[in-house]
């Protein structure tokens, strides 16, 4: 007789396709069905019990099953499920578009709703371009940093730098140039990088629309990091050459740096920023737009179609996940959690240093937290993150490398003591690789 684990694999892979998967792989690797999660805990259904080091793709911020969120989801769930937002409204769309202005850099005072991150990233490159339309400039090419990415809709993967995408879909990609993004985290690096960045933008910059930016991390790129002097250049160069700043700050937003938002760190406001993932502390998809008053200010008329914005979602502003929000927000308001992060983020600062003393790692790297470690010394082919992610299953721990890059990126609720327990796993599963070597 199957467990209760297998059996939900095998139903599962009888009809469901994955996302980021080669579905051949499950010939050997187990899927995990999840039956329930509890704090920074995932449970499946023979009882095991995983650390879920990566807030389930960076979504979770608060621990899963937070009865803060979920009771204000089920208390909505009475009230009002869903509604149009074009022509209709609903109290938990003014409240959160309220609350967002108010915590976000200053000049973003407009509030767009929409559903997932690549979504809020296409919608703010269409309102860069057609602000720029309705000011009677034609501007179609945007520009982006190397080993960036944005998403996974044309749009945001035109403005992306992952490779096997690019080469993949690229007919259907729309106009971009890149930049070198800051080769780390040094202000040398920083000015270097502006440097380039001033030359293509006072070349092209009559056709730019937008150039947009993962402020301080670049997620999908390796856990890439630079210093928040870029992002103070950047905004200079920008407002010279009449080029919109979107600051996509989907993973780095809601205290993930050790800030609210990465951008904060430069003391910079952009014209654009799109957030989603911690935004309703994972418990339902939304994502927003948040633009300043000059960007509205270009769409405002008397009726013309051409000048109004064309960008909607049926599930806009939905009730439920704007309740998430809402309550994901007042626990920033009511809790000191962003000195709780730092002090949490200075102690695995300090946990990292003994990955550095081995000899197949070649940096360790951490903003806020996020800490990464990085290999060195292995072929693509041997898919040493696979090797890691598999060890750390065994040992209770759910980590999902990207490539050579091994990353932590917990719930803020995590434990001190739990903290320990996952980086200790991780530095077992490396130094494993490096006895093996």
């Amino acid at each position: 007789m199957l467990s209760k684990n297998s059996e939900m694999m095998q139903r599962d892979l009888e009809v469901v396709w994955h996302p980021c998967t080669q579905m051949k792989d499950h010939e050997t690797l187990p899927l995990i069905p999840i039956q329930y999660g509890k704090g920074i805990y995932l449970y499946d259904f023979d009882g095991n019990s995983y650390i879920d080091a990566v807030s389930s793709w960076w979504v979770n911020l608060f621990g899963h099953a937070n009865p803060k969120i979920g009771d204000r989801v089920k208390g909505q769930i009475d009230m009002l499920e869903h509604v149009l937002l074009a022509g209709f409204t609903h109290e938990p769309a003014i409240e959160l578009a309220h609350k967002l202005v108010a915590v976000t850099p200053e000049t973003l005072s407009k509030v767009f709703y929409v559903d997932n991150g690549s979504s809020a990233v296409e919608a703010a490159l269409k309102m860069s371009y057609h602000y720029h339309l309705n000011r009677g400039k034609r501007k179609p090419v945007f520009l982006s940093l190397t080993n960036s990415y944005h998403g996974e809709t044309i749009g945001a993967l035109s403005v992306g730098d992952v490779a096997l995408y690019k080469e993949t879909y690229e007919p259907l990609l729309i106009a971009n140039r890149q930049v070198p993004v800051p080769k780390d985290q040094s202000e040398e690096a920083a000015s270097e990088a502006l440097s380039s960045l001033e030359n293509v933008l006072s070349e092209k910059g009559e056709e730019i629309s937008a150039f947009i930016v993962e402020p301080l991390i670049q997620g999908a790129g390796g856990m890439h990091m630079y210093h928040p002097a870029y992002l103070k250049g950047a905004r200079v160069l920008t407002r010279k050459y009449d080029v919109h700043l979107i600051a996509d700050e989907i993973m780095t937003g809601f205290g993930r740096t050790g800030k609210m938002f990465a951008c904060e760190h430069a003391g910079i406001s952009p014209d654009f920023m799109t957030l989603s993932k911690g935004i309703t502390g994972g418990y339902l998809p939304l994502s927003v737009v948040m633009a300043t008053d000059d960007v509205y200010s270009a769409f405002y008329c008397d009726y013309n179609e051409y000048k109004a914005f064309l960008h909607s979602h049926s599930y806009t502003g939905n009730p439920l996940a704007c309740t998430a929000a809402l309550a994901t927000l007042e626990i920033f308001e009511n809790e000191n959690v962003l000195e709780e992060n730092r002090n949490k983020a200075s102690y695995i600062q300090k946990r990292l240093q003994k990955f550095s003393l081995l000899s197949n790692v070649k940096e360790t790297r951490q903003q806020g937290m996020v800490a990464a470690v990085e290999l060195k010394g292995y072929r693509p082919e041997e898919r040493i993150g696979l090797r890691i992610y598999e060890y750390a299953l065994k040992q209770g721990v759910l980590l999902r490398p990207l490539g050579h890059i091994i990353y932590f990126m917990p719930p803020y609720v995590i434990s001190y003591e739990e903290i320990d327990q996952m980086m200790d796993v991780a530095y077992e599963g490396i130094k494993k690789l490096e006895i093996e070597k």
